[in-house]
């Protein structure tokens, strides 16, 4: 009795009928409304990674007002700016954590400005969640169906496999608009008050550098798009991998120790859970590998953006900064997976759960 019970517990079934009966484009629709609550509420947290990551990196956060008036808290430098009063000094704009972060940015640049890059978060969320979950869902049931009937050993590598296969297909469709974010969001863009650039004049800007690079015959502006790639692959194919070995046999104990009563509370609590954990150790593990992808997609000198790949951006960071440089960012980067896998994981098992029961009640 007891080793049948072990058995259980190591080959859970696998999904319901009706799970297994929706279609990819359902699939897609409940992981595209998850992504979108995730990306507004996790964004401040990007932008304050992202920001740690840039400054390491070299980006110098200086006033872009000619007029810009020195905050109570910050000490002034002394020197007089237009004759209007003392200029801050130059530790008003070095950034010395995530909390330094969020309070720069309100005092220097106003609130919304956290939510810089929003629209590409949205724009880089539907899209690669749309494609991702989906892909996900559709490969881990076709590789456990497999491992059932032909080879029984594979079953419990099935989330890593789909997670892997699933991630990279989302990156190489969406890689233009995450550097569209991360330049976004990188960067102030803009002097004098006015508006920084969009998604989409972000874009042009980068297939700008081209008439910068030597024999531009051999590089297509295009191409450009998709600077850092390798360095986002490098980032999220082992992130998903990670995070899908954690996640699913996490939210299934979880569902054993309070039941299996297929109620929405069990699903949302169990998937949002196991989210989260899954979420922290995995982009803890990854975090080299994001501040590797950061700097190659902020990299401005053309002769750099050709001759960077993760490796030597990794060497460089250990050679300068030591471990500290290869883990900048690694706080606000947590807080952030760690809710945002949730919120996306439970919201789409949630929308899955509803539409089920409708299929079942037809």
């Amino acid at each position: 009795m007891a080793a049948a019970d072990d058995r259980a517990t190591e080959h859970p079934p696998p999904p319901a009928a009706p799970e297994r009966a929706m279609g990819f484009a359902e699939r897609a629709v409940a992981a595209a409304g998850a992504a979108v609550v995730s990306a507004v509420l996790v964004n401040p947290l990007d932008v304050a990674k992202t920001r740690l990551q840039a400054q390491a990196a070299g980006v110098v956060y200086n006033p872009i007002w000619s007029d810009f008036r020195c905050y109570p808290s910050c000490n002034p430098g002394g020197l007089k700016l237009n004759g209007l009063g003392p200029s801050c000094s130059p530790e008003c704009f070095q950034y010395r954590g995530t909390m330094d972060v969020f309070y720069k940015i309100t005092r220097q640049e106003g609130i919304f400005r956290l939510w810089r890059g929003t629209g590409a978060s949205l724009a880089l969320a539907v899209p690669t969640v749309g494609i991702y979950l989906p892909c996900y869902d559709v490969l881990r049931n076709w590789i456990e169906e497999y491992s059932d009937q032909s080879f029984p050993k594979l079953r419990p590598y099935a989330p890593l496999i789909a997670g892997s296969i699933a991630r990279s297909l989302a990156c190489i469709t969406c890689s233009p608009i995450e550097l569209a974010r991360t330049r976004m969001q990188a960067f102030k863009g803009s002097s004098g008050g006015a508006k920084p650039p969009g998604m989409w004049k972000t874009l042009l800007g980068v297939t700008s550098l081209r008439q910068s690079i030597s024999h531009p015959e051999n590089f297509r502006g295009y191409h450009l798009l998709w600077t850092g790639m390798g360095a986002q692959l490098a980032r999220d194919v082992p992130f998903s991998a990670i995070c899908w070995t954690v996640l699913e046999p996490t939210r299934r104990h979880l569902i054993g120790l309070v039941g299996e009563q297929s109620n929405t509370a069990v699903i949302l609590g169990a998937n949002f859970s196991a989210g989260f954990i899954a979420g922290v150790i995995s982009s803890g593990a990854t975090c080299p590998l994001d501040v590797a992808k950061t700097r190659r997609q902020i990299e401005k000198d053309p002769a750099r953006v050709l001759n960077m790949n993760t490796r030597r951006i990794l060497l460089e960071v250990w050679r300068k900064e030591g471990i500290n440089g290869l883990f900048r960012g690694a706080g606000p980067r947590m807080a952030r997976a760690g809710p945002s896998v949730g919120i996306v994981v439970s919201s789409y098992e949630v929308v899955k759960h509803i539409m089920h029961r409708k299929h079942t009640e037809l």
